[in-house]
């Protein structure tokens, strides 16, 4: 049976990103966060970065491989492992694989950014082009499962929730007593694992996601009420282009109290913000987050934020500010 029938209809409880954080302590950087007066002063609150850029890979998705790779290997599950990914996702599944001396293979859209194709391969993964569309990306991975790849989902699967929800874990220990929790939004792992551990460790906590106005599937399918499988993608955020998972939508509506969107100009002015405040260069995916509190400064005023900082894997060739 494949992975993602086996879970289709499985949710994470917060049990399960506590058992995550014990199997990935070892693997995983513990990463910090940052937080700067001035910074605050600007935005119109406290706010706390965590910075998953300076994760294994160069971003949070190194957590949720490790501990999907880890409980195939405590299942005794053998074999070659595969996923479809703009990059990040592609780049952690290689380097946890590598770990256990298994072969993966990564189905990247073929516009993908250098810098991730490149960190795909530097960790050992063996990449398949496609055309940028979801319904490609999901048949270039269906090929590789027929071959008898094991597939590890980029997002809608218990395991990588799991594992991405630990993230929140570390900041809840790390910064006591926040009152938002704020996360980009694509597929929906990080701000699903996030909104769970959450929950369980702050008292009245907010818990807001940030997505591209170009691909802004998750709001709309919150304003509809239900999925939406199909959104005319055009955002410079490129690790935020996928489709929210279904698993995924069915937990934000549960947990999440709120999405924002926002502008490519606004990510870009936020990346520059980022670089000019704490001379750290981060992904538009991760701009999202404080694009977010720059459009709808009334949910985040005088109150204590944190924010995850989801990547820093940048095509330093094509920056789309001026350092």
């Amino acid at each position: 049976m494949r992975m993602d029938d086996q879970y289709a209809e499985q949710i994470p409880v917060f049990a399960d990103i506590l058992l995550a954080k014990s199997r990935i302590n070892g693997q995983i950087r513990a990463t910090p966060v940052l937080s700067d007066p001035q910074f605050n002063e600007k935005l119109g609150c406290e706010i706390w970065l965590k910075c998953e850029n300076l994760q294994r890979t160069g971003a949070f998705k190194f957590r949720g491989a490790s501990n999907a790779l880890a409980v195939l290997a405590e299942n005794g599950v053998d074999g070659d492992v595969a996923t479809h990914s703009s990059g990040n996702h592609g780049a952690a599944l290689a380097l946890a694989a590598a770990v256990q001396k298994r072969r993966s293979w990564i189905v990247m859209p073929n516009n993908s950014v250098k810098t991730k194709v490149e960190a795909v391969r530097r960790n050992g993964g063996e990449i398949i082009f496609c055309q940028p569309t979801q319904q490609d990306r999901e048949q270039g991975l269906e090929k590789l499962l027929d071959k008898g790849c094991i597939p590890i989902p980029p997002y809608e699967h218990v395991d990588i929730i799991s594992g991405q929800g630990t993230a929140v874990v570390e900041l809840a220990e790390q910064c006591p007593d926040l009152d938002v929790v704020l996360t980009p939004v694509g597929g929906g792992g990080l701000i699903c694992g996030s909104a769970i551990a959450a929950r369980a460790l702050i008292s009245d906590v907010t818990v807001i996601g940030a997505e591209p106005e170009g691909a802004a599937d998750t709001a709309l399918s919150l304003e509809q009420g239900k999925r939406v499988d199909h959104f005319d993608v055009d955002t410079i955020a490129d690790g935020l282009r996928a489709i929210v998972g279904g698993m995924n939508f069915q937990i934000i509506q549960q947990t999440v109290d709120r999405v924002i969107t926002v502008s490519d100009a606004r990510i870009i002015e936020a990346m520059a913000l980022v670089w000019q405040y704490f001379r750290m260069l981060i992904e538009p995916s991760s701009a999202t987050v404080i694009a977010a509190i720059m459009a709808s400064p009334g949910d985040f005023s005088g109150r204590r934020v944190g924010a995850i900082i989801s990547g820093g894997n940048v095509d330093l060739e094509c920056l789309p500010f001026n350092q």
